[in-house]
């Protein structure tokens, strides 16, 4: 909803003023807040406090409240501060910062902290970091919301510091995009089940400073992992049933290593190196969907080794209901003087039902058939 005009503000309040009848203030509360919430604006909602006398006040009573780009961080602490609704179910911030971004949001976090019962989205863009500058500003210290339900933390490569104490007791998902990891406290710690005992669905994607990761986890039932430099990942969940490892092991030279022990797994998609003499994937009796690596049908040695760890992860199942498989043919001057490659692939396991992507990348395909022998 756009604000309101400037001149149909002084109208309004001028009519409200002059004694003329006030119907806006006739409106009960409900729908005085279900109006303020359709503008998704909370410094807007204030300023229409002007509008009518009843209006003054409505705004604290929202049960939402929404910070676009732009807002003065002292505004925000300020409207946290004058929050006068029972509970707070949606906190979103908005901002474009620079080096001072942790220092501004650091005035308002623990107030909202205290407040919040439902979704904090906290989107920070610090332009030094998008640019490959490095900032010298210290990290934001994130307290523990104990009594929220969901977190979206989007902090444009800003540091951030872990609260070392506390429980997050209703939190069941966790979203974590770039961000760079500082102290003590570890990942690991604080989504576990001691101190995230309801989390559900994790979400993690570019978060730097991690390079051991350890999940022990009563009631984790999704867990996505994009583009980390693990060098060592640990998961226990009883009853994941979904698990996601996206270009996780950056360092391949090194041997990196993983033991995922998920008895309820039902999909998996790993999209990652893999070597069954470290990477350990316990017994999934349930597993009934694989996604995996992509299949080069060109290439020089280095892309036969990214196949044969599609081959490797293929061969560790005698049986998958569906298989998702991405097939790849490389332009010429790829596959100029290399073997055709999808030779090597001489073992599936049984499966019941295959997607299989083919990417041309440049090439022409007349009418074709795979050949896939029982």
């Amino acid at each position: 909803m756009e604000p309101v005009p400037e001149h149909r503000q002084l109208k309004l309040s001028d009519a409200a003023a002059g004694g003329g009848e006030d119907r806006l203030s006739a409106l009960p509360d409900d729908l005085l807040i279900h109006i303020l919430l359709k503008l998704r604006d909370a410094p807007v909602a204030a300023r229409a406090s002007v509008l009518a006398r009843r209006w003054r006040r409505v705004w604290a009573l929202l049960p939402e409240l929404h910070f676009p780009f732009g807002t003065d961080p002292d505004g925000i602490r300020a409207a946290l501060a004058a929050h006068d609704a029972p509970a707070l179910r949606h906190l979103f911030v908005d901002a474009i910062e620079g080096e001072a971004a942790p220092e501004s949001a650091a005035a308002w976090l623990p107030i909202a902290a205290g407040r919040l019962s439902g979704v904090l989205h906290l989107h920070l863009q610090n332009w030094l970091n998008m640019y490959g500058v490095s900032a010298a500003a210290s990290p934001l210290k994130l307290p523990c919301f104990q009594n929220a339900t969901e977190m979206i933390l989007d902090l444009g490569l800003t540091g951030l510091t872990l609260p070392p104490s506390g429980v997050f007791t209703r939190l069941t998902d966790l979203w974590l995009r770039d961000i760079q990891l500082h102290g003590s406290c570890s990942l690991s710690d604080v989504v576990s089940s001691r101190r995230s005992p309801s989390l559900q669905h994790l979400s993690l994607c570019r978060v730097s400073g991690l390079d051991n990761f350890t999940i022990h986890s009563e009631s984790l039932v999704k867990l996505e992992l994009r583009d980390l430099s693990l060098q060592q990942l640990n998961v226990v969940a009883l009853v994941l049933q979904t698990l996601l490892v996206c270009n996780c092991f950056t360092n391949i030279q090194s041997q990196p290593v993983a033991n995922i022990s998920a008895p309820q797994l039902v999909t998996l998609d790993w999209r990652s190196f893999y070597d069954p003499s470290s990477i350990l994937l316990d017994e999934m009796p349930h597993l009934q969907q694989l996604t995996t690596n992509p299949l080069f049908a060109y290439g020089p040695d280095v892309i036969s080794t990214e196949n044969r760890h599609c081959s490797m992860l293929l061969q560790h199942f005698d049986h998958i209901s569906r298989l998702y498989l991405s097939l790849i043919y490389p332009r010429m001057s790829i596959e100029c003087d290399n073997g055709f490659l999808i030779e090597d692939m001489t073992k599936f396991p049984n499966i019941t039902s295959l997607a299989l992507l083919v990417m041309a990348c440049g090439h022409s395909f007349g009418a074709s058939l795979f050949h896939v022998r029982a």
